[in-house]
């Protein structure tokens, strides 16, 4: 067994600019490809982040799962994530640890934080925006939006469509990535939506390449956003994908109505001819100061 860490063994802030999420799909694919060797084929290709996911198997099968995940991810530097169990996830020492809904139930955030410790990474599949902020508020670290598309992975679940992205894009400000039914063929859909992380399982799993086709994913993701960065906005440390102060109030949907404010930028005041410039980098602080006029 593995030795029960202390922290985890990838930094935390680093491990949640993921952008491609692998999830595991059985213990190997129909082209004999054990599950171990089809991670690591996603990992070679650019999946940057790896959960195991075994609802069917025992105790015993998902742990000798976890243990051979685990030994993959810390070769190659890559945050293991843990599905809905917690103990096996301290156990084997994984990243962090994924709940669902009915997860919750049974152990809260707070009670997987408490267990894991703060360096853990806490996700938690959401499918509706109440279940996003609730998730937020309760201290996740990033949020799971899905199924996006209808997918044999979720039966019975419907599809939440790309609207719940664009909702969470505008409302949540931790990460999220979008979930389910998600292939090549329509990735560019949810990326437009305002996605930046996706998860891929049977796109990946069910190929007889998973190299190539992580590969098309970043490929694909490239094309649509430049990689988002934390900085300070009106007080809360969010994730920001714009880099001028016009891009950022777009970003923020601030109607034309609200658009009277004084912009200041690491505490000095940009003025309005400066706000098509490039200037939002990793960690700035901005704060829209809004004022209203008298008469």
């Amino acid at each position: 067994m593995f030795q029960q860490q202390e922290q985890m063994d990838v930094n935390k802030k680093s491990a949640l600019q993921f952008s491609l999420y692998a999830i595991t799909s059985g213990s190997s694919n129909m082209y004999g490809q054990s599950m171990v060797d089809v991670m690591e084929q996603a990992i070679l290709g650019g999946a940057d982040i790896v959960q195991l996911r075994n609802k069917a198997g025992s105790r015993a099968e998902i742990m000798e799962q976890a243990e051979q995940l685990r030994r993959l991810t810390k070769r190659y530097q890559v945050p293991f994530i843990m599905n809905d169990d917690v103990s096996i996830a301290k156990e084997v020492g994984a990243d962090g640890v994924h709940l669902g809904q009915d997860d919750l139930l049974q152990t809260s955030v707070y009670e997987a934080r408490n267990i894991l410790g703060d360096n853990a990474i806490i996700g938690v599949s959401t499918h509706h925006l109440d279940q996003a902020l609730a998730a937020q508020h309760a201290g996740a670290d990033y949020i799971g939006a899905g199924p996006v598309f209808a997918t044999p992975t979720k039966p019975g679940r419907a599809a939440v469509s790309t609207s719940y992205i664009q909702q969470l894009a505008q409302r949540v400000t931790i990460p999220f990535v979008a979930i389910g039914g998600i292939s090549l063929d329509n990735a560019s859909e949810v990326l437009l939506a305002g996605a930046y992380r996706l998860c891929a399982v049977r796109a990946i799993t069910d190929s007889a390449e998973p190299r190539a086709v992580c590969e098309q994913f970043r490929s694909l993701m490239q094309q649509y956003r430049l990689p988002p960065k934390w900085m300070i906005c009106n007080g809360v440390r969010r994730e920001i994908y714009a880099v001028t102060i016009e891009q950022l109030i777009d970003e923020l949907t601030i109607s034309e109505k609200q658009k009277h404010f004084v912009v200041e930028l690491n505490k000095e005041i940009l003025p309005r001819s400066r706000w098509s410039e490039p200037l939002l980098t990793e960690e700035a602080s901005v704060e829209l100061i809004t004022f209203v006029g008298g008469g």
